[in-house]
C-alpha cells in the first residue's frame, strides 16, 4: 500500500510517542482492534499540536471557498488539534459538549454563532464520523454555514460520511471485530483496554 511522504510523517510522530500502538485491543465501543491510535500522547507537546494544526489548517483553507472565521470541535478529542487549527487560519474556535440530558452535541459555555458565519469542523481522529457529522449538525442549526471536516487520523479508511467533505492528514483502514469474530481473541492473545496499562 502506498503511503503518501506527509502521512508518512505523522505517522512517524505518532510512533516516536508511543501513540500508534499495535497489538490487541479492547476499544471504547466494544470492539476490537490490532491498531490504536491516542493522539492526546502527541498533541501534549505543543510543537507536535502546532505542526499538526498547520498541516491540517492548510488542506482545509484548500476546499473552503471563503474565508474561515469560525472552527468547532467536539470536546474533549477534538479541542487541542481544533484550537491549533484555528490558530494557523487566524480564526476563532469554539467547542461543543454532549448534553447529559438529550446526549446531543450542544454549544453551551457562551459560545454563540453569527449566522452565516464560514465554518470548519476539525477532530482528532474519526472512525464512524459520528461526532464530526453531529458538530456539523449543531452549527448549522445555530445558522453557520459549514465548508468541510479535518482530522489528523481518518481509522474508516475513507468511508467515513459527515455531510460536508472531509480531509485528514492520514487515512487508514484499521480492523475491528466484535469479541466473539475477532481473531485475536480465536488465539487466546488478551484483549487490553488502552490506558489501563502503562505503555513502554
Amino acid at each position: 500500500m502506498f503511503v503518501a511522504p506527509q502521512s508518512e510523517s505523522v505517522l512517524q510522530l505518532f510512533r516516536s510517542r508511543n501513540a500508534y500502538l499495535e497489538g490487541h485491543f479492547r476499544l471504547t465501543s466494544g470492539l476490537h482492534s490490532s491498531r490504536y491510535l491516542q493522539s492526546a500522547l502527541v498533541l501534549q507537546y505543543p510543537e507536535a499540536a502546532e505542526k499538526l494544526g498547520q498541516m491540517l489548517a492548510h488542506q482545509l483553507r484548500g476546499i473552503a471557498q471563503s474565508p474561515i472565521t469560525l472552527v468547532a470541535s467536539p470536546a474533549l478529542g477534538g479541542i487541542i488539534i481544533g484550537h491549533e487549527v484555528a490558530r494557523a487560519l487566524g480564526s476563532r474556535f469554539i467547542f461543543t459538549e454532549r448534553d447529559t440530558a438529550t446526549r446531543n452535541m450542544t454549544l453551551r459555555r457562551g459560545f454563540a454563532i453569527t449566522p452565516g458565519e464560514m465554518a470548519v469542523v476539525v477532530e482528532d481522529v474519526i472512525t464512524t464520523g459520528g461526532s464530526t457529522q453531529e458538530v456539523v449538525a449543531a452549527l448549522r442549526t445555530a445558522g453557520a454555514h459549514v465548508a468541510a471536516a479535518g482530522s489528523i487520523i481518518d481509522r474508516s479508511g475513507g468511508s467515513a460520511q459527515v455531510g460536508v467533505p472531509r480531509v485528514a492528514l492520514v487515512t487508514l483502514e484499521v480492523d475491528s471485530h466484535p469479541p466473539e469474530a475477532c481473531p485475536l481473541c480465536a488465539q487466546g492473545i488478551p484483549a487490553v483496554k488502552p490506558g489501563s496499562r502503562p505503555v513502554g
